[in-house]
């Protein structure tokens, strides 16, 4: 016969489909494999109502075969097949989808049937690695076959042939091997088995090959024999399609190791079905250790995408939010909007929709676990909670209502974990704010002359631990009614108003020490005052509004930060200690000796706070001298 033109503007288009639709060349065989589903889809549905188009239920199945000696690789089916007309229709027109077409019959009839091809180019995929396709067909119904063949961009040529059974044989003739790319490589027995695990495992019908087994030889026992044998490459029935009554934990635990690399079993196991607008099945799971770089750039957060068991896409990051990222797994969904090559999500509504109702699932999760299985949680916790600040100070707390009741923090009534919502569930009636100190231990905040008072009255402080906690803070501003409060900041309102009118008295009577104080410690210092804070400690520093004393210190290791970002400090001195009454008996006898005093007492409460001093070698000689003047 001749050979005819392509219909759909001929080279330009095919060059289009080969070179710039698709990305990655391993495509090909997906689609490939995904055209012979379903035309065994179509073959099955229509047996139903038409016993013509039954077949042996061991036909029902495709086959790929390797001839590493002609360079060729062969994909069959057993199902609907193709005559002349639908040849030409279907592969002399670039984009015409006969699935595309079935379906929407199937959707006028109000049947439905799962269907993958809709766009009718993934058959032109394998233009990418192949220089002459063939493909044999013989439409069920009918006697006659057809062989379609086609160099690409020259045109196509269709013809009469000899062939006895059903189906389509696609017949890839590969292109030759170049330094830049090996062809060869889809010859390779590992290489088919690779993509088929990867792109094709779902597929409901089997996958055969011929593969190489190895045997001890029986005649010696140092030898092996190799055998050629029929395999099944693919699961056919993924397990997120299967009832969740039906899988054992061993079996979620084994999938998860298998699929995303872990050698350890997940936490948590999210299994669920959703119908509606948009249908999809997810299986997603938290692990129960953090990836080695999961706080790094290099780490690939994203979940992975199937359509009618086909996978599409790996590391989805539009499926999941950021502050959940640690969650690995998979959704299934026929409804998505994929471009033409089925390689890229359209940024659509069905996406946001799933998306949303995914990350609502999480949550769900996470409360729950939290509510129910406490210490599992905190172990979850250990391991993913600064993710979750994370997301409550990134976008300007935009998600803080999601994410607040999820966060813990230790507090000073047993060290324990604890939740803002447990925190001011048992906060006492007079307490207004939430309080909380900055530390790397809990040994060293309960440590801080500023506990004492706090604890006296009963209130309860957090321990941020972390040094982004306090960002976390500054974003939420408060949980429900009550204020984020620093016990190293501002004033702390701890005093009844009899206390408040003896620490004026106080302040009034010794007015002029507390300026001199002041003066001789000059700019390193905003102000030096009576505390209402302190109990057994002599002195504490504290931050004025503004940057706070674990902020500077933050700032100060940040190498981008090279104005280095003070807080403004507030020395306050105990009057009820005996320093304050020695510093009354200098001021009063010798005020000059004052300014040494005040130095040393600062250092003192900067070194308590952690905070570096300015000479550390004048310092200790002060501390020196004085001790020999006491």
């Amino acid at each position: 016969m001749a050979k005819k033109q392509f219909k759909a503007e001929s080279k330009r288009l095919l060059d289009l489909m080969i070179n710039s639709i698709y990305t990655n060349k391993e495509i090909f065989l997906r689609e490939l494999i995904s055209n012979a589903s379903d035309a065994l889809d179509k073959r099955h549905y229509l047996s139903l109502t038409d016993p013509k188009y039954s077949a042996d239920k061991k036909d029902l199945k495709i086959t790929i075969e390797r001839h590493q000696d002609t360079r060729q690789l062969v994909i069959e089916d057993h199902g609907v097949g193709m005559n002349a007309e639908e040849l030409e229709k279907n592969l002399g027109t670039i984009a015409k989808s006969g699935s595309a077409e079935f379906r929407e019959s199937l959707e006028k009839a109000e049947k439905n049937v799962d269907i993958i091809g809709q766009f009718g180019v993934g058959f032109y995929s394998a233009f990418m690695v192949a220089k002459h396709i063939t493909v044999e067909s013989r439409a069920a119904k009918e006697d006659k076959a057809y062989s379609w063949t086609s160099s690409g961009d020259d045109g196509y040529v269709i013809s009469e042939i000899q062939k006895d059974t059903v189906g389509t044989r696609i017949i890839l003739d590969l292109k030759d091997d170049t330094d830049d790319e090996k062809y060869s490589k889809y010859l390779e027995e590992f290489t088919i088995r690779d993509l088929v695990k990867k792109y094709s495992d779902y597929v409901r019908y089997p996958i055969e090959m011929e593969c190489t087994k190895s045997a001890p030889d029986p005649t010696d026992k140092d030898k092996t024999i190799e055998t050629q044998e029929i395999e099944t490459l693919n699961s056919m029935v993924p397990l997120w399609k299967k009832p969740k009554s039906k899988i054992k934990p061993e079996q979620y635990n084994e999938f998860y190791k298998g699929k995303f690399n872990d050698w350890e079993d997940p936490q948590k196991v999210i299994h669920y079905n959703v119908e509606g607008n948009v249908s999809y099945t997810a299986l997603l799971f938290i692990p129960s250790k953090a990836p080695y770089n999961f706080y790094y750039q290099d780490f690939e957060p994203g979940l992975q995408l199937y359509s009618h068991n086909v996978f599409i896409m790996d590391k989805v990051k539009d499926l999941v939010p950021e502050y959940f990222r640690f969650v690995q797994g998979l959704v299934d969904s026929d409804d998505l909007s994929l471009n033409i090559s089925r390689e890229i999500l359209q940024q659509d509504r069905q996406v946001k929709l799933i998306a949303k109702s995914i990350e609502k699932k999480i949550q769900s999760a996470l409360e729950d676990m939290l509510k129910n299985e406490r210490s599992e949680y905190e172990k979850f916790f250990d391991n993913f909670g600064l993710n979750l600040k994370y997301g409550i100070y990134k976008d300007y707390g935009m998600h803080k209502e999601t994410l607040q009741d999820l966060i813990l923090f230790h507090s000073s009534k047993d060290g324990k974990y604890v939740t803002l919502k447990e925190y001011t569930e048992r906060m006492p009636k007079d307490q207004k704010a939430i309080y909380y100190a900055c530390g790397k231990t809990i040994d060293e905040i309960s440590a801080l002359p500023s506990m004492a008072k706090l604890k006296d009255k009963n209130y309860e402080v957090l321990y941020f631990l972390d040094e982004r906690d306090e960002f976390v803070s500054s974003i939420m501003q408060k949980y429900t009614d009550h204020p984020f409060q620093s016990i190293n900041k501002g004033d702390l309102d701890l005093d009844s108003e009899e206390e408040k009118k003896e620490k004026e008295k106080k302040t009034e009577e010794n007015k002029d020490m507390l300026t001199a104080l002041k003066d001789a410690l000059g700019d390193k210092v905003k102000e030096v005052r009576i505390s209402s804070r302190l109990k057994d400690d002599p002195v504490c520093v504290v931050a004025d509004e503004g940057v706070s004393l674990e902020m500077e210190k933050y700032m100060s290791q940040d190498p981008m930060n090279p104005n280095k970002v003070k807080a403004s400090k507030i020395l306050e001195i105990n009057p009820d200690h005996p320093v304050f009454a020695k510093l009354q008996k200098i001021y009063a006898s010798s005020p000059d000796e004052l300014k040494d005093y005040a130095s040393v007492l600062l250092d003192q409460a900067l070194l308590i706070q952690g905070l570096p001093i300015e000479d550390p070698v004048a310092y200790a000689k002060k501390v020196a001298d004085l001790l020999v003047k006491a």
